[in-house]
């Protein structure tokens, strides 16, 4: 067997990946995928890798490796995109492969009552971040990209920017955390103002933003809303500038949280996201209102959340004329 020199495919996965705009978490995950397939291919040379090569090794993982149905298609987009994009050879058609086992997933939801236990039993702001996530339904990466920009006070609505797929989407703000959203922008711009007094560089910001807004980092607008606490050194330039808060704190903090409280579930970050759509299902709201707010590609993965209330039979349903 031929063997190759994988680099220069890693180098050009990269490439393809990174002018697409997609996330460096999906560029870790794939290219973790495309070195298991290296491994399991014995490193055989690229160019003469098959479709039944990737047949074999999707039916490793469901058989030998006993990985999820979600990690089995992880690995299938994966190398799909690696075929297609990197080696430039269609994928052809894939069939004959021992499928792993889906198991119906029911999310872990927290009642109101907990969710200010959690609320409760966190230190400024990982409280603000606690409300906005089940206020506004949003991952944890969304909050802690929010710019100071993404909150319209006019409109009373919050704008999240580059979610999961690279997709806007709109939400409503809660009108009862405003005074709290207000008090901390203030802080915000002291801190910001403080930055500026010491010359910082700025915020970090996205792609090559900076050419085409000059000097677009140090103005208000662009800073984080939750700034991290502490600056960080540029490593190219040198240059000092400040990052928003660390998604392992805000996790670490709503874990102790969770155990002060005294919650027997297993809840994080994410649970907040699933509570929130299954207080708004249990509410009669629209399922498809539901999947625009969560920005759902697929009406079927908000579907998920009619598990996690109680279903009404004939009996229990009401006429609209007693609601």
């Amino acid at each position: 067997m031929v063997k190759g020199n994988w680099q220069a495919d890693y180098k050009q996965l990269s490439n393809e990946i990174k002018v697409r705009h997609y996330s460096p978490k999906t560029l870790k995950s794939y290219s973790i995928w495309v070195r298991k397939l290296q491994y399991f291919s014995k490193s055989k040379d690229t160019a003469l890798l098959s479709t039944t090569d990737v047949k074999e090794f999707l039916t490793f993982l469901a058989v030998k490796q006993r990985v999820s149905a979600s990690s089995q298609n992880l690995a299938f987009n994966a190398l799909l995109f690696f075929f297609r994009h990197v080696l430039n050879r269609e994928f052809g058609k894939i069939d004959g492969v021992v499928r792993a086992k889906r198991k119906r997933y029911i999310p872990v939801v927290l009642s109101r009552e907990e969710i200010d236990a959690i609320a409760g039993n966190l230190k400024y702001p990982y409280d603000l971040v606690v409300k906005l996530l089940y206020g506004c339904g949003l991952r944890l990466f969304e909050c802690l990209n929010l710019r100071v920009q993404s909150f319209n006070f006019d409109f009373h609505i919050l704008t999240i920017h580059d979610g999961k797929g690279k997709k806007d989407r709109t939400v409503p703000l809660p009108q009862i955390i405003m005074p709290d959203i207000e008090e901390h922008l203030e802080k915000v711009k002291a801190l910001h103002d403080k930055d500026l007094d010491e010359g910082y560089a700025g915020a970090f910001m996205f792609d090559l933003i900076e050419k085409k807004y000059k000097n677009c980092a140090m103005e208000f607008v662009w800073q984080w809303f939750f700034p991290a606490k502490q600056l960080t050194r540029e490593k190219h330039t040198g240059e000092y500038r400040r990052y928003h808060l660390h998604p392992s704190h805000v996790q670490k903090a709503i874990k102790e949280a969770v155990r002060k409280a005294k919650i027997p579930k297993r809840a994080s970050a994410h649970t907040l996201r699933h509570s929130f759509a299954s207080h708004l299902l249990q509410a009669n709201y629209d399922i498809r209102t539901i999947q625009e707010l969560l920005g759902h590609s697929d009406v079927r993965t908000t579907m998920v959340y009619k598990h996690t209330i109680k279903s009404l039979t004939i009996k229990d349903a009401k006429s609209p004329l007693d609601f």
